[in-house]
């Protein structure tokens, strides 16, 4: 997405009127209420997880203190329980969906699966998250500035497909210029990490809390050498360092340390729009279409209300990281970049995945 563009977006979302800012959540009260987050995903995983982490914590800030419970709708890779969301909750306050990138990516690329559309749905929260790309120190390359070592040589990416969240890996080599083969079937990113311990494959990433808890000790043994982080998003749609990794450059540093200019060009755009939605605003919770100004104002103020809890601020770290939670008038912003593409950019990223990969969209 190139930065005018960016910009106008965010133009545009300072003055939605899903929300405005001056609305006050009057006469709202959920006394007495169960209010259901649905999660379109099983049991246990990533987005499960930070959403139980928050549930109680919005509880005890909505207005009436409504019990708050999870409900797992799990299916078509987390499309069915999206669709049925967007098609039937009641705009009545008492059910909001959280998805992950992997629900955003085939509302990305036009997926005809899709029934839902962001666009109507007003955002409540954004939680970011981050990784760090790294490989073997065997290839003498100490960091990004040297990365031009590697042209030439075919580099191996232990994928779990062309459409999951390593659609951004796959991106993010091609805007780098590397020769890179990806290996498709992985069930996990720490399946990848052990295809690289193996020696099957020769470059990887890692999430945030898996790369400090199983790559990290690989480091400081001299086995493998840190790349660049992704990175985060500021209110303007910058890219700037993870507060996880502050010493590390985020990918665009890095592509200015290989090859001594900025990124651009429609590659790049496609790259951005897909890392905005599965890293650096991977999980927005928001309500039906059509919920009344004054719910949804009321959900964000209890989000920020939430996220300012002492209790949450000291036990967030294994659930939510280092990342700063868009909540109240940043939420909107950060959502909107994270769930829009430009045109051009779609159409060049289902081209080169039907050519390349096979990938049927209609």
């Amino acid at each position: 997405m190139t930065t005018i563009r960016r910009r106008t977006l965010i133009a545009a979302a300072g003055a939605a009127t899903l929300a405005a800012p001056a609305v006050r959540a009057q006469g709202v009260s959920f006394a007495g209420q169960t209010i259901e987050w649905v999660i379109p995903f099983a049991e246990g995983g990533g987005s499960d997880v930070w959403a139980r982490f928050l549930a109680p914590f919005l509880s005890r800030h909505m207005p009436g203190r409504p019990n708050v419970v999870i409900r797992n709708v799990p299916g078509g890779g987390s499309i069915t329980g999206t669709n049925d969301f967007y098609q039937r909750a009641r705009p009545d306050g008492l059910t909001f969906i959280g998805t992950s990138g992997s629900t955003q990516f085939p509302f990305l690329l036009g997926d005809r699966r899709v029934r839902y559309d962001y666009a109507n749905m007003p955002p409540v929260i954004v939680s970011p998250t981050g990784g760090v790309v790294y490989l073997p120190a065997r290839f003498n390359v100490r960091n990004a500035s040297e990365l031009g070592r590697l042209r030439g040589t075919e580099l191996v990416y232990a994928s779990q497909g062309a459409t999951s969240l390593d659609l951004v890996p796959m991106l993010a080599f091609i805007v780098l210029g590397l020769n890179v083969r990806h290996v498709f079937g992985m069930r996990g990113r720490g399946e990848g990490r052990l295809a690289l311990e193996r020696g099957e494959a020769t470059i990887d990433y890692q999430t945030s809390s898996a790369y400090l808890q199983q790559v990290r000790p690989m480091v400081e043994r001299g086995q493998v050498v840190p790349l660049f982080s992704w990175g985060v998003l500021d209110a303007q749609g910058n890219v700037q360092r993870d507060p996880t990794f502050p010493d590390l450059p985020h990918f665009v540093e890095a592509y200015e340390m290989m090859h001594g200019r900025r990124p651009s060009g429609v590659e790049f755009n496609a790259y951005m729009a897909f890392f905005a939605s599965g890293f650096a605003a991977q999980k927005p919770a928001m309500l039906p279409p059509r919920t009344p100004a004054n719910i949804v104002q009321a959900y964000r103020q209890a989000f920020a209300a939430a996220v300012a809890d002492p209790e949450l601020q000291a036990n967030k770290a294994e659930a939510l990281g280092d990342y700063e939670q868009a909540v109240g008038d940043a939420v909107e912003p950060l959502y909107r970049i994270a769930t829009t593409i430009d045109p051009a950019a779609r159409e060049w990223a289902r081209n080169f995945l039907a050519t390349t990969y096979n990938v049927r969209f209609n």
